[in-house]
């Protein structure tokens, strides 16, 4: 068991940093077909599945709590720098995915996915720019309903090697509102305020059973479009890598501008363009 919660705590580190994949880091493991396996399975083969899973996700959360805190100060003291080096990693991995289309030819067919999926990317990253305001977390009725939809989308894009799925809640303008919610439901916990841990319930619980149903429910589609349109399915993904950091940009706080914050933000990128090309070849 603690070898599987070990695994778990890779990938949930995996998971937190927008454009470092899960899947890869699964892949890279060699976990991917059996963790696949046992959520598409779970109920036709609970015990074996359900023994599999557990340590693995025990671990996976364990990485997101340790490390929610320090990413969301990150955002907030170095924007630029920080965005920078997620965009870097996203970029990074590209080559991992381009290279399982590299010799199957280019026509409308794939280039109808990649158009779509980079239009919706870069359309809803403009739309959120254009209302002028961040993603505001509440108990409304919408907004519920929307972080169930949003956590189904992340964990879709979880379990899909070389896409990640922090990458796709920052495009969407999530990844940092919930990151801040865990912080204070983590808070709310040490210092026994349960009407804070209460309203961060009526947020995290929503969006976690979205993600408990992506990962579930969309495994089975994944695993049914890579068997049936495998490269049309890779040029989907490589418009949604190649749309993510246009996406992170344009939502990007430019307000610290500086000469030396764009110098780090350059190291950065470079740093997490070598990180991604690195754990994209194992």
């Amino acid at each position: 068991m603690i070898k599987e919660i070990l695994q778990g705590i890779v990938i949930g580190i995996a998971n937190i940093i927008p454009g470092v994949s899960g899947g890869t880091m699964m892949v890279a493991m060699g976990i991917y077909d059996k963790l696949i396996e046992s959520i598409t399975h779970l109920f036709s083969n609970f015990k074996k599945s359900f023994q599999f899973l557990l340590p693995i996700f025990i671990g996976i959360g364990i990485a997101i709590i340790a490390l929610s805190k320090l990413f969301e100060f990150l955002l907030s003291n170095y924007p630029i720098p920080t965005n920078l080096g997620f965009c870097g990693l996203i970029l990074g991995s590209l080559p991992f995915i381009t290279q399982k289309v590299a010799h199957k030819g280019f026509g409308i067919d794939k280039l109808i996915p990649f158009l779509v999926f980079f239009a919706l990317v870069v359309g809803m990253s403009i739309a959120g720019e254009a209302s002028g305001r961040e993603v505001v977390l509440s108990l409304a009725p919408l907004q519920i309903l929307l972080l169930f939809l949003v956590g189904v989308i992340a964990a879709a894009t979880m379990v899909v090697p070389g896409v990640s799925g922090s990458m796709i809640l920052m495009s969407l303008g999530y990844y940092e509102p919930i990151l801040k919610t865990i912080n204070a439901m983590v808070s709310a916990l040490v210092h026994l305020d349960f009407g804070q841990v209460l309203y961060c319930c009526g947020i995290l619980i929503p969006f976690g059973i979205g993600v408990v149903v992506g990962i579930f429910a969309i495994a089975k589609l994944v695993e049914w479009l890579f068997a049936r349109f495998q490269v049309q399915t890779y040029w989907a993904i490589i418009g949604l890598i190649v749309a993510s950091p246009i996406a992170i940009l344009l939502s990007t706080n430019w307000a610290t501008f500086s000469i030396v914050q764009m110098l780090i933000g350059f190291l950065t990128f470079v740093l997490g363009w070598y990180v991604a090309s690195k754990l994209g070849g194992e």
